[in-house]
């Protein structure tokens, strides 16, 4: 079953022993996110609601998605490459002529028909509605780190529209609240929001942004999904749920949001007005440092009555987001064998913050087909930040780090099999980068070599059991008293 809203989600979440209310007094300032962090450096800890925040009224929800368990309940689904399974089937779905053909398109186009979002009147959110005088302090926005330079909202869905197509986007930027209207946007050069507001400060004009707080599953995944260019989000968060989402208008601004949203905060970007963001503890594991960013102005709130603050923390790994990357990971699978056949499977360690690291296997026909492979994917969307790619044969199992380290122990050469490239665009937030979106990436090609890649030694054979010796030890194996 797929979730209308956020809140139904956290009753199924009480309903299967998942959810722990904290009656305590809590502060926003470090105390929740302390509290935050040490359950989600546990395995399997619970979501938490916060029901007694000092100085507030609302609530705040914390590691609603720290679990593969809970992400499974949230997406309503045991294989999350069935997400990017369904995404391939509509690429590849063509209207046949002839009436008879088309009637066996139907149920396709249907569904695509399903999954698109629609308009309402009105919606949950539009209960309590502020445009004369709000204030993003009523909000109990947190501050994680104690060098951090003031609370932020760290689980804000932003939407935009392109203003040339008008398809709308969301993404999860963090925003540093100034004062009650203001607040700094970080939205980094390579996403889509920033695509959007470049557009219009050429126009020289503001850029409307919704920040929804607290939406239903789907949606909040669809935010944080690297999706492809030109595929409405709205539209992918359907395609996740199998059902449309119902969206309303915002009241101050021409931007639709989920009509079951907890909060949404209306305003614009407006391209004059820059400030110093930062520091800020991210998924580094370090502070990053202040820099200057375009800043968000609140012009009218929508919300639930008794809304949930949905919130999250962020730091060293392996924390919440690391959950959610896992998920990303194995739903764009499929596309990326879609633009890569050979490709077996994909691996980001969360370990490596998304970014740092990927481990690719592939099925090699052909000399120098792992670089292909590499060159491949340092081209597609957000894989285009990804500091180092580790390309291993289809008999190396991509998650066990173990195995991987044997493949580029045994099967690379240093000077023979490893890429280094200068000047590419890397993530906002490297630490380790030379300059700020520029560095260099790293490609390790670890597939076994042939005469042709310049391997002129007998190729050696490896050591593997035989087939009757594995059989009869398994047979006997009871008998051993092992």
């Amino acid at each position: 079953m797929y979730f209308e809203n956020l809140r139904d989600y956290v009753e199924s979440l009480e309903k299967t022993g998942q959810l722990k209310r904290i009656k305590t007094r809590v502060s926003v300032d470090l105390e929740i996110a302390e509290i935050l962090r040490r359950l989600m450096y546990e395995n399997d800890s619970p979501a938490v609601l916060f029901e007694n925040v000092e100085g507030y009224k609302i609530p705040v929800l914390g590691n609603a998605f720290g679990s593969m368990r809970r992400l499974k309940l949230a997406l309503d689904m045991e294989n999350f490459e069935e997400i990017g399974e369904r995404i391939t089937a509509l690429t590849k779905l063509k209207i046949p002529h002839g009436l008879l053909n088309k009637f066996k398109a139907l149920p396709k186009l249907s569904e695509i028909s399903d999954y698109g979002p629609k308009i309402t009147n009105g919606g949950p959110v539009t209960e309590i509605i502020e445009t004369a005088n709000p204030s993003l302090y009523t909000l109990p926005i947190i501050k994680s780190f104690p060098k951090d330079s003031g609370r932020f909202i760290t689980f804000g869905i932003t939407v935009t529209k392109n203003p040339e197509t008008q398809i709308r986007n969301m993404g999860v930027y963090r925003l540093q609240v100034i004062n009650p209207k203001k607040a700094i946007m970080h939205w980094q050069i390579h996403k889509r929001g920033a695509l959007h507001y470049q557009m219009n400060t050429e126009k020289n004009q503001n850029t409307a942004v919704a920040i929804v707080i607290g939406a239903d599953p789907a949606t909040i995944f669809s935010a944080v999904a690297p999706v492809p260019e030109g595929l409405d989000k709205h539209l992918f968060a359907g395609i996740t749920r199998k059902k449309g989402t119902n969206l309303v208008k915002c009241k101050t601004i021409d931007v639709d949001v989920p009509a079951s949203a907890e909060i949404v905060l209306e305003g614009y970007v407006d391209p004059s007005e820059v400030n110093i963001e930062g520091p800020f503890g991210d998924h580094t594991g370090y502070y990053t440092p202040p820099e200057p960013y375009p800043t968000f102005t609140l012009t009218g709130t929508m919300m639930r009555n008794n809304p949930i603050y949905l919130t999250t923390v962020v730091g060293k790994p392996i924390l919440e987001d690391a959950y959610i990357g896992k998920v990303i990971e194995r739903a764009f699978l499929p596309l990326v064998k879609l633009f890569q056949p050979e490709v077996i499977d994909f691996s980001m360690p969360a370990a490596g913050w998304f970014q740092g690291l990927a481990i690719i296997s592939i099925k090699k026909r052909y000399p120098g087909q792992a670089k292909k492979v590499m060159m491949g994917l340092w081209g597609m969307g957000q894989l285009s930040l990804t500091k180092i790619l580790i390309v291993v044969d289809h008999d190396i199992n991509v998650h066990d780090m173990n195995d991987v380290i044997w493949a580029v122990t045994t099967r690379s050469d240093p000077k023979r099999d490893t890429i280094l490239i200068e000047n590419t665009p890397t993530d906002t937030l490297d630490p380790a980068s030379p300059f700020l979106n520029l560095g260099s990436k790293m490609g390790i090609d670890a597939t076994k070599k042939t005469k042709e890649e310049g391997y002129n030694r007998p190729i050696q054979e490896e050591a593997l059991p035989d087939e009757s010796t594995i059989s009869l030890v398994t047979k006997k194996w009871s008998e051993y008293g092992l």
